[in-house]
């Protein structure tokens, strides 16, 4: 198995995605935008394309980012799509996912930043890659926005400050408003480029203090995506197997 990530900025890496890699002895490969590193023409040399966050949204102009391309970035969500590859999203990720499919982003209800609960919908308690959440899990936040829905997908989990928290476009593409690859190590940096939303917490009652999220630990919500990623890999594969 390989996997390639799209990462959009140095303080928004790929966190618990990278040790499940490691542990698991898969190949991996990155287009860190940032840096200035192409995007893959196609989906040809791997099998998940994994499409991180960052603070941009998918209408971000070239213009206001210069190593930000929001369509190609579809192109290849699309790209892999067709390829029958599997996708994630997360964040950013996410409503990429949902405008390469067809559905435009939308503001999320609330802005969450921190740790709070996402409660399973019935299509995530009968989804089998979700297995093993229980009803109610307490994971990582970190928008204002949230992707858009296809006609075909299927919300498979919601939180108190927005009804879009995963997202199952199809067996092999999901999106995660929230974040279950956060590591506490990673957290510092992010919590520096976002100043100006903790100077304005007192607004947003779903934004908790830097101290509490640093002090939160990450290993429970880190073993549900590390399941999750399993289930996924062995349903891409039994898929091929079918091809």
């Amino acid at each position: 198995m390989k996997f390639h990530f799209v990462i959009h900025e140095a303080f928004e890496g790929a966190g618990y995605f990278e040790y499940w890699l490691h542990k698991r002895g898969y190949q991996s490969s990155y287009s860190r935008v940032y840096l200035g590193q192409p995007l893959p023409n196609d989906a040809k040399n791997f099998d998940c394309l994994i499409i991180l966050g960052g603070p941009q949204n998918p209408s971000t102009s070239i213009a206001e980012c210069s190593y930000f391309d929001s369509a190609r970035e579809q192109a290849l969500i699309r790209n892999a799509h067709d390829d029958s590859k599997a996708v994630i999203g997360v964040c950013l990720g996410a409503q990429l996912i949902g405008e390469a499919l067809g559905a435009q982003y939308e503001k999320s209800p609330q802005t969450e930043i921190g740790y709070f609960p996402i409660k399973l919908t019935l299509e995530g308690i009968n989804d089998p890659l979700l297995e093993a959440f229980g009803l109610s899990e307490v994971v990582g936040h970190w928008h204002k926005d949230m992707p858009g829905l296809t006609d075909s997908a299927k919300v498979l989990a919601v939180s108190e400050g927005c009804p879009r928290q995963i997202i199952c476009y199809s067996d092999l593409v999901y999106g995660f408003q929230c974040h279950l690859e956060f590591i506490n190590s990673d957290l510092p940096d992010l919590i520096e480029q976002s100043s100006e939303d903790f100077s304005t917490r007192d607004k947003h009652r779903l934004v908790q203090s830097e101290s509490r999220i640093l002090d939160t630990p990450t290993s429970h919500m880190n073993q549900l995506l590390g399941i999750f990623l399993d289930k996924l890999v062995a349903t891409y594969l039994k898929n091929r197997i079918k091809i």
